[in-house]
């Protein structure tokens, strides 16, 4: 069969073709924006790759078209599907009909932490010998792919909240039918297609009436909106992290590199990795009661996170230039950037720390995180704003509002003069965005040699 993706290299998208590829169909996909790691890894798979929508990729046509969530009425590949009336699907629908069918789905779900979380159950999986499907929206070092069928019933899938197309406007995580679910946390996101936490916190609780009642629940009980969903509703035995949960951790070293795990009352063993932050920790406790739900034991699971690698573009490091050390972070929310930050001081105590932030998601577009942004860079020494032509909303005055050194750029070559002039060997600089930034990474790390 032909599947023909729209939207190829979202990140959901592209591990969507993986799969499709692995089931043994031709695979071809459009984007108007090609770019790693997405486009490197579907290259390397041997799926062609076509730059924008024009209706000709669809001829001859496909047997079917998966339609990204990106995609809306007017984009001319849509409205050539319709007007020749191919068969199309969501991509969500797409993988419970043909990936997720009979198996036991593992879904991570959350504002926060869910691509890092799936991988690092994936892995917990996959070092107990129990070789898991998985999908993730991003790319776990541990596999160096972000997705595969796997050869044993379980599968672990980044659960997420955002809409699945354009022809339906349910959350995607309502079609995977999950029997263990992991709830991260909860706050606003995605203003474009949500007018409120309310109308999220509904979401959530669709997916809480799809989970079975043999299955299992997890979530920290520090999260308020959480709490709501299960109130509203809950069939499904639960079990906690965090203060006052099942699940707890006890910090050995304080950036969170380090830590006792404790189930019940009882210590089931230390974590020592090389990951920081105590959104991490919490990640850890989340991801070993999931697995301990499917066999895992715990002192297993805690092996396994010792040996865990991170994800490409979680606080990755990208290079280290004269001394410099050059950080790729996905993080584009407030709470998000906030604790990737504040692992990173704890980490390197008082070594200068520069931020670079594209406001880049649809929700920052809006200006929906935009009185969250000073807060959340307090743990840098200097941030500096980069703002794109089509920001909605005036950027300097939020950075006006930052207690440490602020800046506003609205150019590459600009962040790359003022990083030269200010960082000095020993300093670490993050990029953080959830897309290419143009390359910065590499074009910074030049120009320091």
């Amino acid at each position: 069969m032909h599947i023909h993706i729209l939207g190829i290299c979202g990140t959901f998208m592209g591990s969507l073709a993986v799969l499709a590829k692995d089931l043994g169909h031709k695979v071809t996909g459009s984007d108007a924006n090609v770019y790693p790691p997405m486009s490197t890894q579907l290259e390397a798979q041997g799926i062609q790759l076509m730059q924008g929508y024009d209706p000709s990729h669809l001829e001859p046509a496909p047997d079917l078209v998966v339609v990204g969530n990106a995609m809306s009425r007017g984009n001319p590949a849509v409205e050539h599907v319709l007007n020749k009336g191919l068969p199309y699907v969501s991509g969500p629908q797409w993988l419970a009909d043909h990936v997720l069918r009979g198996r036991w789905v593992l879904a991570v779900a959350g504002t926060h932490g869910k691509t890092t979380t799936s991988s690092m159950l994936a892995w917990v999986l996959e070092h107990a010998g129990m070789a898991p499907g998985f999908l993730i929206g991003g790319v776990p070092q541990n596999f160096d792919v972000s997705a595969r069928l796997g050869e044993t019933p379980f599968f672990v899938v980044e659960a997420d909240e955002y809409d699945s197309a354009f022809f339906d406007k349910r959350s995607k995580f309502v079609h995977y039918g999950p029997r263990t679910a992991i709830l991260n946390n909860l706050e606003f996101d995605h203003a474009d297609i949500f007018p409120d936490l309310p109308a999220i916190e509904r979401q959530f609780h669709h997916l809480v009436r799809t989970i079975p009642s043999e299955g299992l629940v997890i979530h920290p009980t520090t999260e308020p909106a959480l709490e709501r969903v299960i109130q509203m509703g809950c069939w499904t035995p639960v079990q906690t992290t965090g203060e006052g949960g099942q699940w707890q951790a006890n910090l050995l070293s304080e950036d969170g590199s380090k830590f006792e795990v404790i189930f019940e009352g009882a210590v089931q063993g230390v974590v020592d990795w090389g990951m920081t932050g105590q959104h991490n920790v919490a990640n850890a406790l989340a991801t070993l009661a999931a697995a301990r739900h499917v066999g895992v034991v715990p002192q297993q699971g805690v092996d396994a996170l010792s040996a865990f690698k991170s994800v490409k573009r979680r606080m990755e490091k990208v290079a280290e230039v004269r001394g410099i050390t050059i950080y790729d972070d996905f993080a584009h929310h407030p709470t998000a950037i906030a604790t990737t930050l504040d692992g990173l001081r704890k980490k390197v105590g008082d070594a200068p720390i520069i931020a670079i932030v594209e406001p880049r998601s649809n929700s920052m577009k809006l200006g929906a995180h935009r009185d969250g942004l000073p807060e959340s860079v307090v743990q840098a020494d200097q941030v500096v704003w980069y703002a794109p032509a089509n920001l909605g909303w005036d950027l300097a005055a939020t950075a006006a509002e930052c207690t440490i050194p602020s800046l506003v750029c609205d150019s590459l070559d600009g962040i790359i003069e003022l990083v030269k002039n200010q960082a000095e060997p020993g300093t670490h600089v993050v990029i953080m965005s959830n897309g290419g930034f143009g390359g910065l990474h590499g074009k910074l790390a030049k120009a320091l040699q």
